[in-house]
């Protein structure tokens, strides 16, 4: 059970969540129960949904953006964003099991994606105060500045979805999976 109030249907959330959410709807066939937390406040859904929007529309691809998201999700410990990172990462992004796995331990099967996880996961880390050597070491893998910055976006847009889920502890809507690493 959440630790603040989970609406159930898009019409119990707050009237100004309720276009959002049914965009979502719209978009996913289903309002997963992160998206019905984050409506308690019109405003963060807002800000979520474009983040991710504009994020989802950049220069780094969805199986780059997955990769990320698995790996910050590890760190932080949020089951509920390992489930469905895990599940999107497979089904969407099409992402073997091994690259998930070598996601949640830090890094990428792929020699170019494994910079952007490894910068990613130093962000986390480091709490964004990376060195030089950090952001030289994913320049020389081929990731442009735009692209750079965009991982650094990707962190702090699935900091913020781990904090919501752990901190009001979310219910996992998709197939759970173990938090310990492989």
């Amino acid at each position: 059970m959440t630790r603040i109030s989970l609406p159930d249907t898009i019409d119990d959330a707050p009237s100004a969540s309720r276009p959002s959410l049914d965009g979502v709807r719209k978009t996913l066939g289903s309002v997963p129960n992160l998206f019905r937390l984050t409506a308690n406040s019109p405003a963060a859904l807002e800000g979520y949904l474009g983040l991710s929007g504009a994020l989802g529309n950049g220069a780094l691809d969805a199986a780059t953006r997955e990769r990320i998201a698995l790996a910050v999700a590890q760190i932080n410990g949020c089951a509920y964003c390992l489930a469905a990172h895990s599940y999107v990462g497979a089904h969407v992004a099409k992402l073997s099991a091994a690259e998930i796995a070598a996601n949640r331990n830090g890094g990428s099967t792929d020699a170019r994606a494994d910079a952007a996880v490894r910068f990613a996961t130093a962000l986390v880390d480091a709490r964004g105060r990376v060195g030089p050597a950090a952001v030289e070491a994913v320049k020389a893998a081929g990731y442009s500045d735009a692209e750079i910055v965009e991982i650094v976006a990707h962190v702090a847009l699935n900091t913020l979805t781990n904090y919501l889920n752990e901190a009001f502890d979310t219910p996992i809507d998709f197939p759970a999976v173990s938090a310990e690493l492989a």
